[in-house]
């Protein structure tokens, strides 16, 4: 445990704009875009977010990423401000960074309150679970400034969404009213405010550390390849993956419970 709080350290050391907490007992770890008023990511702030996510992905004490923004709002986007000073080339491997999300092996909440917008919206596409507040705006407005998203946004959308919509709400610049966004299925939720929130992200991420770390490792690799595979190709990746759940000691605990109509007391292998 002593190899993960030293390598923990040494990535939190001065963050911009970001704030850690790992919570033990609840097996969670929470990523916090704190810069107010608005809590601006900025360009350093973006490698920071890998490393942080990169580090959860190898804690033993952390089942569960949640990444949310401080006081009730999660993220106005990018600091444009820094970016004609950007070295170039510097920013054409902005999506990889946000990508971290995708990339992390646990399962990762993203908790969206008042905006989500840019990177932060591009941040949270990589998320597993997308909650939200009723009065949030979802937005990709670099079109106003005459740019367009460069942290894997345009593909995301598209994906999700699909390409009318995607071009609806990225060539337009248009903000999606939380409602909406669900109905799109760029979100997984949409509860009342903030004080729900805080509830909805506790119970799921609770739920999902109730389960067998194995196990949502394995499927979130198949899922998230589901868009990049054909059908036959997606099923034997599929298949592999349940052939290798059998053999796991997870899976045989989680028989034992079941049949013994008790808890599973998963070990993650």
């Amino acid at each position: 445990m002593k190899k993960y709080a030293k390598r923990r350290a040494k990535v939190l050391d001065k963050l911009d704009g970001l704030t850690v907490r790992v919570d033990k007992k609840k097996r969670t770890g929470w990523l916090i875009l704190e810069r107010p008023p608005l809590n601006m990511i900025s360009y350093a702030g973006r490698r920071q977010i890998n490393a942080i996510l990169e580090e959860f992905g190898c804690d033993d004490d952390v089942g569960v990423v949640i990444i949310r923004g401080a006081g009730g709002v999660y993220t106005s986007g990018g600091n444009v401000a820094e970016f004609p000073d950007i070295e170039r080339d510097g920013m054409s491997d902005l999506a990889w960074n946000m990508a971290a999300a995708e990339r992390c092996p646990k399962p990762v909440i993203c908790a969206i309150e008042k905006y989500a917008m840019g990177v932060g919206f591009e941040l949270a596409m990589a998320c597993d679970f997308r909650l939200a507040t009723k009065e949030t705006v979802l937005a990709l407005p670099e079109i106003s400034i005459g740019m367009m998203p460069g942290s894997g946004g345009t593909h995301r959308v598209a994906r999700v969404a699909g390409l009318t919509r995607a071009k609806d709400m990225i060539m337009l610049g248009r903000r999606i009213p939380a409602p909406e966004a669900l109905e799109w299925g760029l979100l997984t939720r949409v509860v009342e405010d903030s004080k729900a929130m805080d509830k909805a992200v506790t119970a799921m991420a609770a739920h999902l550390n109730s389960f067998s770390p194995l196990a949502l490792k394995t499927v979130k690799r198949v899922l998230n390849s589901a868009y990049e595979t054909g059908t036959q190709a997606g099923l034997e990746i599929e298949g592999q993956g349940y052939e290798k759940l059998r053999d796991s000691w997870d899976y045989k605990e989680g028989i034992k419970a079941f049949l013994g109509k008790r808890k599973a007391r998963y070990r993650g292998h």
